[in-house]
């Protein structure tokens, strides 16, 4: 028997300590329903469950990208919804001009409205936003993260859906104005070139099999022009010249008298000015209003810079006008006129009845592309609820995975701490005891 050294207690305490130990890590997984609380529980499955995690997470944010890109793609097609609304009136609009039961009046009254519409189309296809990026004005080209990995993207471009775009922005509305000179002649003499036959007031352009027309106010010929620029009266005197061709829309016509020369001896001018809309071609700007600042750039309705308004010179070095370029330095417009401040890009041109049927056809090119890029979208919107549908699903079997490696089972664990804590009472019990044997030595030192 030995006294120094009680191998019983020892051996009780230390499974005391390893019930206590087991009865512990128990309560930890019972208190915060983990399986694994640090890398000592599990190192292997530590691993493998944050690996999990991190795709679990990645398919959610997955999840919530996709519903972005369909809230981007929902943004973008209800301004296209609109811009269809805008079409399909224009294209009314074209087929009631088309019919020649209306007057010129009536077709530029339904012109104007034309030209609204187009300026409003474009208004949309430059303004749409989604979180300040432009989505209509065929720059934007965007990429979406779809899954937990990378290169799991999907791209979606989006064409430019403006007025230009479509074919739906007309010419280039600028005013210009001429004038002639005309000596009043003296008493017996005949008025040779005709010109005071006209009279000041406004009069309408209109298109003829020759060239165009100029109407009065009761529908009278007293003027035509094979190009818009060089206009005759009715006996063929010149009447004026234009820096831009007037090939629609209406003519204002001033009188002005100009006296030189002594009062004894007076040389008496009839000035007959003209100022029109002429119409110039255009190669690239949408429909709206633009004016030209003191820098002379260009900018549109929304105070936009588009462009800068620069000199246009001929081979000699001769300056012959102004050309608009835009930022990239393509040229848009080109002016006869260096006194260029503003001018204003309509609609399709439905002031005569040819015209009016051509637009038909224009309006229904512009409504088909439109109709494609609707449905375009629509497939985009399509597939990625259904990658929503994916990724809920693959999330949710993947967090089942996690859980299994991570989550501690309640009952098994409650099990395991009511073993151990049996088997701590135990051990303390015997140890009890296992204290109690040195003194049987007592009885031998009697």
């Amino acid at each position: 028997m030995r006294i120094n050294h009680n191998v019983a207690a020892l051996n009780t305490y230390r499974q005391l300590t390893v019930a206590n130990n087991a009865a512990t890590k128990a309560m930890e997984k019972l208190s915060s329903g983990l399986g694994i609380n640090k890398a000592g529980d599990n190192a292997a499955g530590l691993a493998i469950s944050e690996k999990m995690r991190g795709q679990i997470r990645g398919l959610d944010q997955a999840s919530r990208n996709a519903q972005d890109g369909i809230s981007l793609i929902q943004t973008a097609e209800g301004a296209l919804n609109e811009t269809h609304a805008i079409l399909q009136r224009m294209r009314e609009l074209a087929v009631q001009s088309a019919n020649d039961t209306y007057t010129e009046v009536d077709r530029s009254e339904i012109q104007k409205e034309i030209d609204q519409l187009s300026q409003e189309l474009s208004r949309i296809g430059s303004t749409t936003e989604f979180n300040t990026q432009k989505l209509l004005n065929g720059n934007f080209k965007g990429t979406f993260h779809i899954g937990a990995n990378e290169n799991q993207n999907l791209t979606l471009t989006i064409n430019d859906m403006r007025g230009y775009a479509l074919g739906v922005a007309g010419k280039v509305a600028v005013e210009v104005t001429a004038s002639v000179e005309v000596p009043v002649p003296e008493d017996g003499e005949d008025d040779e070139d005709g010109s005071l036959n006209i009279i000041e007031g406004t009069y309408t352009v209109v298109a003829a099999s020759d060239g165009y027309e100029l109407l009065n106010a009761d529908g009278t010929v007293v003027g035509s022009s094979e190009d818009g620029e060089n206009w005759v009266d009715s006996s063929g005197g010149e009447l004026f010249k234009f820096a831009e061709a007037v090939t629609q829309g209406t003519v204002v016509i001033t009188v002005t008298t100009k006296v030189e020369g002594s009062p004894d001896d007076p040389t008496i001018t009839t000035v007959y000015s003209a100022t029109a809309t002429a119409l110039v071609d255009n190669a690239g700007l949408q429909a709206g209003e633009y004016t030209v600042n003191n820098d002379k750039e260009v900018l549109d309705a929304a105070g936009n810079v588009i462009g800068k308004l620069e000199k246009l010179e001929d081979t000699d070095g001769t300056v012959v006008g102004t050309v608009v370029k835009d930022l990239a330095g393509k040229e848009l417009v080109s002016f006869s006129s260096e006194d260029v401040t503003e001018f204003t890009v309509g609609g399709v041109n439905v002031s005569s009845q040819a015209a009016a049927n051509k637009a038909i056809t224009t309006i229904n090119n512009a409504l088909e592309k439109v109709s494609a890029e609707r449905s375009k979208l629509g497939a985009y919107q399509n597939r990625l609820e259904h990658t929503i549908n994916n990724l809920g699903a693959s999330a949710e079997n993947l967090t089942a995975a996690e859980s299994r490696i991570r989550d501690v089972d309640m009952a098994k664990e409650m099990m395991e701490f009511t073993r151990a804590n049996i088997l701590s009472q135990a051990a303390q019990a015997m140890l009890a005891q296992a204290n109690q044997l040195p003194q049987g030595v007592l009885q031998l030192l009697r």
